[in-house]
């Protein structure tokens, strides 16, 4: 990971935002050449699923779970007639392991009654899933359908906020912002290379010290003034 901090064109105008987030973008790509969703799946069912298991979790806590849960319920069919108390045993150490096993159930069911068990490739059929917001929905279509998808999470709201790309604490606003800055073909990339940064840089504490684009942060400027 870079230490150095890089000169970046400071942004004032839409054109100008968009110039700094692709130079953002490149500095980034140098410390994280390998970004990509830390979830291990092997088909779109398994994805969705890890994906809601993800929240308020780790990726590595959800990897831990998820082979004895594929095990036992390898498709949606089988999770639509899993046991509640049996499936909550087995997601208990992701959090909210009550409100996750509804959710997975009537999601499973829901994909069987309308899709055949499979999972839908659409923004509209994956957000009708119970338990499916629109993070959810776009990490499915980035890593599962090689569709164009901006996951917004709690990291990518934090850095780009701090970057002075977006101005909101909606992850819907922001998702709607950063999609005027990024080419199509890039969003789920700058989504995965924004939350490698916010793990292991751009932290609630931030370590600014070692980040590669300090110079430019808004949130670094603010703070060296104060």
């Amino acid at each position: 990971m870079a230490t150095s901090a890089h000169r970046l064109t400071a942004p004032r105008t839409i054109r100008s935002i968009q110039r700094f987030a692709q130079q953002a973008l490149a500095v980034l790509e140098q410390d994280y050449p390998d970004a990509s969703t830390e979830l291990v799946f092997g088909d779109p069912y398994q994805l969705l699923v890890a994906t809601i298991l993800s929240a308020q979790s780790t990726d590595k806590r959800v990897n831990q779970v998820t082979p004895e849960l594929f095990k036992q319920f390898p498709n949606a069919a089988t999770l639509s007639r899993a046991n509640t108390s049996e499936l909550q045993a087995l997601i208990r150490s992701t959090g909210c392991f009550r409100v996750k096993a509804r959710s997975l159930v009537r999601m499973a069911s829901k994909l069987v009654e309308h899709h055949r068990g499979e999972v839908p490739p659409s923004m509209n059929c994956l957000t009708a899933l119970p338990g499916v917001g629109r993070k959810t929905a776009n990490v499915l279509l980035g890593h599962a359908f090689n569709s164009p998808g901006f996951p917004v999470d709690r990291h990518v709201l934090r850095v780009s906020n701090r970057l002075g790309l977006v101005q909101t604490n909606s992850p819907i606003h922001a998702e709607s912002e950063l999609t005027k800055l990024f080419r199509k073909p890039e969003w789920t990339h700058v989504s995965d290379v924004l939350i490698q940064h916010g793990k292991k840089v751009c932290k609630p504490r931030p370590s600014c010290d070692v980040c590669s684009v300090r110079r430019q942060c808004k949130y670094q400027q603010q703070r060296s003034v104060a």
